[in-house]
Parts: structure tokens; sequence; C-alpha cells
């Protein structure tokens, strides 16, 4: 299971006019191809009228799938744009389709890899670019003595303290990054003198979202 990577968690639309064309990116968080083909069947039925329906998707842990298609625009100046915004940043799960309505002057070659290009950006920043992290959970039961400094260093060691509950023991529930569990293993016996009970529980993943921690499947 690979540690970090970046995705999406909502959808995203941008639109951008060049020479009175109209380049309208829409963008969605998509897990396997069946949703990417659904995704993008969607946006031809909704701008059924334009000329060119052309998109991007990437999927899979290590980028498995990557498909995309210039739908009719000459080869090369439309779909690889657009693959290009999701491999250069590394996005994953995730499709772009990028609608046209020309607008009667030729942009060339260079043109409408721009546009192409720029829209696709422009509709992935608007859906809000995400790192998910893999967690370990962690359950920290100790004596209320304990408490402050068990607290203190673990907010020191910028882990996740996802919950407190208040019974004759405190106990903490908290997410350490998967990378990260040996040292913070050690850092609450060394903090506690061995005393806390430390007990690991399942594997999650999460991302900062707008300063506040979201659980991703």
């Amino acid at each position: 299971m690979i540690r970090k990577f970046k995705t999406i968690l909502n959808e995203g639309k941008a639109e951008i006019v060049e020479k009175k064309s109209r380049f309208i990116a829409n963008v969605r968080p998509i897990k396997t191809e069946e949703d990417a083909r659904q995704f993008i069947e969607e946006i031809k039925k909704k701008y059924w009228d334009a000329r060119h329906n052309v998109f991007a998707y990437q999927i899979g842990e290590q980028n498995e799938i990557q498909r995309f298609s210039d739908d009719g625009e000459p080869q090369g100046t439309a779909g690889m744009p657009v693959l290009t915004v999701l491999t250069g940043e590394d996005i994953k799960n995730c499709c772009i389709v990028v609608t046209r309505y020309f607008g009667g002057t030729l942009l060339g070659t260079g043109g409408l890899v721009r546009a192409y290009g720029k829209s696709a950006k422009e509709g992935v920043l608007n859906a809000g670019i995400v790192e998910i992290t893999t967690f370990r959970q962690y359950s920290i039961v100790t004596e209320y003595t304990q408490q402050g400094k068990i607290q203190y260093e673990i907010m020191q060691g910028e882990y996740i303290i996802k919950d407190t509950v208040f019974t004759d023991k405190v106990k903490f529930i908290v997410l350490a990054e998967e990378a990260k569990t040996e040292e913070f293993e050690k850092c609450i016996a060394d903090v506690s003198a061995g005393k806390a009970i430390i007990t690991a529980l399942d594997t999650v993943r999460g991302a900062w979202v707008n300063g506040e921690f979201v659980y991703c499947k």
C-alpha cells in the first residue's frame, strides 16, 4: 500500500476562452474505469452540441491505468496535454473531460495544446488537490497524572489526536503516519516510562482539507 499520494476529493470545473473557442473542463474523482466511462458519457450528453469532448484519466496507486482521447482534434494536441496535467502532479484516481465549442478561428497546434492544458489545470485546481496519507490508529491508555505530558508529546510530534475518553483512566485515540509508527511507539513508551498501554489498531487513510482532517477510503 502506497503511504502518500495526491488526488482530488471533489468535483471541479473551469472555463477559459481562446480566440472565441470555449474550453470547459470538468473534473471528477474516480475509482474504476467504469466510473471514468460513466463520467465521460455524462459530459458528452450534457454538452451534446459541442464539437469535441476530450478526456484523460489516471487510476491506481502506481498509475496502472492511463487513458486519453483527442476526440477529433489533431493527434497530440488535446488528450495528451490533459493527461499531462495529471501525470505532471502525479494526481491519481481522477478523470478530466474538456469540452470545446469552436469559435470559428483555428488555434494551431501550439494554441490547442496550451488551451486544453490550461483549462484542465484550472479545473483540477478548482476541484482541490489533496495529499492522502496512510496512518496507523492507536489507543493510548494512561493515568491522569501522565495525561498532560503525553498529550504534549503527541502534539509536538505532529501526530493527530482523534479522540480523548475519560473514565478511571485517560484514553487517547491517536493517528501516526505509517512511516513513523516505530518513532511514535518509542516516544510514548519513553515519555510514560513504559506505563502507558499502547495498542495498535487499524490502518486508515486521511487528508487535511481546509484545516480539518478527513478520513478517506
